[in-house]
């Protein structure tokens, strides 16, 4: 485990529903400006779960929903199902602003963490991990929706831009089996396609932002953990809030 604190950084991050035509076209259009992103595989795409938190009352599950300004969630995240590089992270919504902290885990501190076991943390050096020690002693934060999809990503170095598409969207069936590459998933989002995102620091170049069709507009406040969350059939559905 790392003891080295993540800075953030306010990052903007606008957030599009497109269909499958229209991100044929973007890519195409993307390719030729921006840069692939290096971890991708020979498809140009990378696996993305995801493991998130949320406690008794399902504060951040609601906060999103509501839009909520300033609200927070953690995760733990993994790439292409395996263990080499696990993140523990807590991404923060501020107004327009979001900005992400970020610490490394070994598999056996993400299986205790998992497991609900995080006193080991409090005594940790890394500022993001005494946090959530910290909140999960009075707020009872437990696993609550894997979320699983592809991502297809392109980056470029001015504003620190980062446009991602993520697609093949499943959400685990009340599983927390972050690791098992067999674990169970329900595929949601179907009928609404790619999820589209253009993060940057902040501006966004003018050559880059003539490349999105006026068609485009920009989704609801709601993203992969809630859609996950709320996912018809899922047994994490929830229709009302708990007391």
């Amino acid at each position: 485990m790392t003891n080295k604190k993540s800075e953030p950084r306010l990052r903007h991050e606008l957030k599009y529903n497109i269909d499958y035509f229209q991100y044929q076209l973007l890519r195409k259009k993307l390719a030729a400006v921006l840069k692939p992103d290096p971890h991708a595989g020979p498809n140009g795409r990378y696996h993305v779960r995801s493991l998130y938190f949320d406690d008794f009352k399902n504060t951040a599950l609601f906060e999103k929903i509501s839009g909520v300004a300033r609200r927070k969630k953690y995760r733990i995240r993994i790439y292409n199902c395996n263990d080499e590089c696990i993140k523990f992270e807590r991404k923060t919504k501020h107004d327009h602003y979001v900005f992400k902290e970020s610490a490394r885990l070994t598999r056996e501190e993400a299986d205790r963490i998992i497991a609900g076991d995080v006193a080991f943390l409090a005594d940790s050096g890394n500022h993001l991990l005494k946090s959530f020690y910290l909140e999960s002693r009075y707020a009872l934060l437990r696993p609550v929706v894997l979320v699983d999809y592809h991502r297809e990503a392109y980056i470029h170095p001015v504003g620190n831009v980062r446009i991602t598409f993520d697609i093949e969207l499943h959400t685990g069936l009340g599983s927390a089996s972050l690791f098992d590459p067999n674990s169970s998933t329900m595929g949601v989002n179907e009928e609404q396609g790619v999820i589209l995102e253009v993060k940057f620091d902040d501006v966004l170049p003018l050559h880059i932002r003539g490349l999105f069709p006026n068609t485009i507009r920009p989704r609801l406040a709601i993203g992969k953990f809630a859609i996950c969350r709320t996912a018809k059939n899922s047994p994490l559905q929830l229709s009302s809030r708990e007391t």
